[in-house]
């Protein structure tokens, strides 16, 4: 055997060996697949939509396998019985209107039966009447506001839903906890068994509020509510998210629902309303600085920090540092003002429908009395309320 032959026999012994690696390795993979098909596959949610959803979307998935076994399997068939090593000729026919008839009429009967259920699906996702409570979703870069509405305006509850991942662990100073990105301070709560509908909108960029255990997802557009709803049948705490790029914290904005019993959402509620009332109470009293500050720090990581930073320098120019200088250690009023009414044209978003005044209130005097700034000064959440109500 002549060296020539001697590696071409090694290649092919080579190429041998990697395509049985090849082969394994597809196998391999195949079966993992399968074995983590739970994962892959489009969950099942945990209400009669949801479920409808998932339905439909297996009775579509097998119809597409069918179809793409019986094609495949054809032109494999049609591939290794008819090749010319076994002698095969082509054939002369020009066309077969029998087959064609087929090939028209088949496909027709296989949308309808895919068009049915679809539409049926379609119609009672979209008919969102009949609810039993309404919650409106707001969306703000980057947290969620809800709204209980009532009949009585003074029954309404309303509270801000923000992360509650601390910075350190998405910028790896501590360990990741469990729920990461994935948990809030106020959650949504709701009764199970009771038809609540959704009204969702923005209030500053389009963003979209997506829980997939309700198969529930919605565009949030600044001056447009869109419907949703959802009939939560067993307790428990469902996450979601955020799907429309909004902005550099986009991935930020988690969605927690926490579905309960009647009883305990009727103490949840009550609990709500009689904070709400509390604050009613506070924005009137005399604040020491002491208490401005311990609550404006609070504040300040909930809302602010995002963008001006925990040390307070910002990222300029897009947000300034409010360390000595701007806004900051400047007129108080000034200050105030950009806080409750934002700034056009800037990132800069209006706090008054997001804050309480007395929360207002102490996260200004926090600015201003934090990071070294010492300006000394400090607001009443009184004072505030006056600015946005217009009332003394």
């Amino acid at each position: 055997m002549t060296e020539k032959q001697s590696k071409l026999g090694a290649n092919g012994q080579i190429r041998r060996i990697m395509r049985w690696l090849i082969a394994a390795t597809a196998l391999a993979s195949s079966i993992q697949a399968f074995a983590d098909w739970s994962a892959l596959n489009m969950t099942k949610g945990v209400t009669e939509i949801s479920r409808q959803v998932y339905d439909l979307h297996m009775l579509i998935f097998t119809i597409c396998v069918v179809i793409g076994v019986v094609v495949f399997g054809i032109m494999i068939w049609s591939m290794l019985v008819h090749r010319k090593s076994l002698g095969a000729e082509p054939a002369s026919f020009s066309h077969s209107t029998k087959l064609e008839y087929a090939w028209t009429i088949i496909p027709i009967f296989i949308l309808v039966g895919m068009a049915v259920p679809a539409t049926s699906t379609l119609r009672d996702m979209y008919d969102a009447s009949g609810a039993d409570m309404d919650i409106e979703v707001r969306g703000y870069q980057w947290k969620w506001q809800y709204t209980y509405l009532s009949d009585d305006p003074a029954q309404e509850v309303k509270f801000m839903s923000s992360l509650l991942t601390p910075a350190d662990e998405y910028y790896n100073r501590t360990p990741k906890r469990e729920h990461y990105l994935a948990d809030v301070d106020n959650p949504l709560v709701i009764p199970i068994n009771k038809r609540v509908r959704f009204l969702i909108t923005s209030n500053d960029v389009i963003h979209s509020w997506w829980v997939p255990d309700f198969a529930v997802k919605k565009d949030a557009i600044p001056g447009f509510v869109h419907e949703s709803w959802a009939v939560v049948e067993e307790p428990g705490i469902y996450r979601g998210k955020c799907t429309e790029l909004c902005g550099k914290d986009h991935g930020f904005m988690p969605i927690v629902v926490k579905a309960v019993e009647q009883d305990e959402y009727d103490a949840w509620l009550a609990m709500k309303q009689q904070e709400a009332l509390e604050v009613y109470e506070t924005v009137g009293k005399t604040w020491t600085m002491a208490e401005l500050m311990e609550t404006g720090e609070q504040v300040y990581a909930q809302h602010c920090q995002t963008c001006h930073q925990a040390n307070g320098e910002g990222i300029p120019p897009a947000f300034p540092s409010l360390v000595g200088q701007g806004l900051a250690i400047g007129p108080m009023d000034a200050h105030v003002d950009i806080v409750v009414n934002g700034k056009a044209g800037s990132a800069m978003q209006a706090f008054a429908a997001q804050l309480n005044p007395a929360e207002i209130a102490a996260v200004v005097t926090y600015e201003r009395n934090a990071w070294g700034n010492d300006v000394g000064d400090m607001v009443q959440p009184r004072d505030v309320n006056a600015l946005i109500t217009g009332e003394e």
